[in-house]
C-alpha cells in the first residue's frame, strides 16, 4: 500500500425528508444563491422544499446550468456572488451542478480575474472558497462528497478537471426519493459513471489493499445488483434507491482510493469526446472502458482477473488471461443490458480519432503514465 492522506470534510445528511436539515445547515447565513440546472427541480417538488428551508433567508437565484458546466455561464454566476455579497451557495441538481457550483465558489474568492487559471492550474492556486452545500437529485458523479470538479469550454472544446481541499462541500442532503422523476437516460449514466469510477481506481496494479479492493467490489457488485430493476424497469424502490444513491458517492468520495494507484485514463479520454462531440459523460465511458482495457490487459491482468472471480462470479481455476478477457467481456454485456451503447459508431457521429487525442494529451494517461497519443487513438479507434 501507499502512502496517503485522507481528508473529507463533508457531513452527509442522508435518507427521506432529510431537506429539513437546510434550516440548522443555514442558520448563519443571511443571502443565499440557489443553483440550478434546467428547471426540473421546479416540476418535481424539490424546489418548493428545498425554499421551505430557507424561510427568512435573502434567497437569490442561478438557473440555466448545462450538463457539462460552461465556463462562461460560470463567469455570470460568479458576478451574482460579488454583486449580492453571497454568504453561501446551495447547488441542487446533479454532478454538473455541483461541480458548476465548485468553481462559482472558489473563483469568487479568487486572488485575480484570471479565473481561467483555475482550470489551468487544476486547483492549485485556490486559496479559499465561498461556503457551499449540496441537495442531491442524481447520483452520479460523487461530487457531493469530494472536491473535485470538471469545468466545459466551449469555444476551446476542453473539458478540465480541478480540485482543491477548500472546494468540499460543507454539507451534503442526499435524499432517494429526489431520484423517482428522472429519465432513464440520467438513469443509464448514474449507473455507469459510478461504475468506472471504480474501475479507474480499482483495475490498476495490485498492490495488496484488500480493503480498498473489498470496498471497490462491494460497490461494483450493490451497481450490477440494482441496475436492472432501477434502469429497465425503472422501479422507485426506496431500499434500491437508497442503495444505488449511496454507491454512487462512496465511488468517488476518496475512501476506495488511498494508498493505491489511479488510472483516470478512459476519463480523460471521454471528456474528450464529449468535448467534441457532445456525448454524455457515462456514454463516452461505456464506449471507452472495455478497449483501453483490452489495450492495456497485460499491465491489468492481476485485477481485471480479481474483477472477474469477485464481481462477475467466474470461475477462479481458469488462466489469467481468459479471466481478463471474460471480465471485459461480461461488463461490455452488462452496459449493453441496461441499454448503454458500447460503439461510437452507435451514434449518429463520425468521429475524428486524432482530434480527440490531441484535445487529450497535455501529459500520459493511466496509471503507468504509459499510455501515449498514439496509444489513445489506437484505443478511439478500436472503440469505433
Amino acid at each position: 500500500m501507499l502512502n496517503f492522506m485522507l481528508y473529507n470534510p463533508v457531513k452527509v445528511y442522508f435518507g427521506a425528508g432529510e431537506v429539513k436539515q437546510l434550516n440548522k445547515e443555514c442558520a448563519e447565513y443571511k443571502r443565499i444563491l440557489l443553483v440550478y440546472g434546467g428547471g426540473s427541480i421546479k416540476h418535481n417538488g424539490v424546489y418548493d422544499q428545498v425554499l421551505a428551508q430557507l424561510t427568512g433567508k435573502e434567497v437569490f437565484e442561478f438557473s440555466g446550468i448545462e450538463p457539462n458546466p460552461e465556463y462562461e455561464t460560470l463567469l455570470k454566476a460568479v458576478k451574482v456572488v460579488k454583486e449580492q455579497n453571497i454568504d453561501i451557495i446551495l447547488a441542487v441538481g446533479g454532478g454538473s451542478v455541483i461541480d458548476g457550483v465548485k468553481f462559482i465558489a472558489a473563483a469568487a474568492c479568487y486572488h485575480n480575474d484570471d479565473y481561467y487559471e483555475i482550470l489551468q492550474t487544476r486547483g492549485a492556486k485556490i486559496t479559499k472558497a465561498i461556503p457551499f452545500g449540496v441537495v442531491q437529485t442524481l447520483p452520479a458523479t460523487g461530487s457531493e462528497m469530494n472536491s473535485g470538479s470538471v469545468i466545459s469550454r466551449a469555444e476551446l472544446s476542453s473539458k478540465s478537471a480541478f480540485g482543491s481541499e477548500h472546494t468540499f462541500p460543507v454539507f451534503a442532503v442526499l435524499d432517494p426519493e429526489y431520484t423517482y422523476s428522472l429519465p432513464k437516460r440520467q438513469l443509464i449514466n448514474g449507473v455507469i459513471d459510478p461504475f468506472i469510477h471504480v474501475t479507474e481506481q480499482f483495475l490498476t496494479t495490485n498492490l495488496n489493499t484488500p480493503i480498498q479492493d473489498g470496498f471497490s467490489i462491494t460497490v461494483l457488485k450493490t451497481l450490477i445488483s440494482v441496475a436492472d430493476q432501477l434502469i429497465n424497469k425503472e422501479s422507485k424502490d426506496y431500499v434500491l434507491r437508497s442503495n444505488w444513491m449511496w454507491a454512487a458517492t462512496n465511488a468517488l468520495n476518496g475512501y476506495i482510493g488511498v494508498g493505491i494507484n489511479h488510472d483516470w485514463a478512459t476519463h480523460n479520454i471521454g471528456h474528450s469526446l464529449t468535448a467534441n462531440y457532445g456525448l454524455d459523460h457515462a456514454q463516452s465511458l461505456a464506449i471507452i472502458a472495455p478497449r483501453l482495457w483490452e489495450h492495456q490487459l497485460e499491465n491489468k491482468l492481476d485485477k481485471l482477473a480479481m474483477f472477474a472471480t469477485q464481481v462477475w462470479g467466474c470461475d477462479p481455476n481458469m488462466d489469467r488471461r481468459g479471466l481478463a478477457y471474460l471480465a471485459i467481456e461480461k461488463t461490455e454485456k452488462f452496459f449493453r443490458s441496461v441499454g448503454a451503447k458500447t460503439r461510437l459508431s452507435e451514434y449518429d457521429i463520425k468521429v475524428d480519432p486524432s482530434q480527440v487525442a490531441n484535445t487529450v494529451f497535455a501529459y500520459p494517461l493511466g496509471e503507468h503514465a504509459n499510455i501515449t497519443r498514439d496509444d489513445a487513438i489506437r484505443i478511439i479507434t478500436l472503440s469505433i
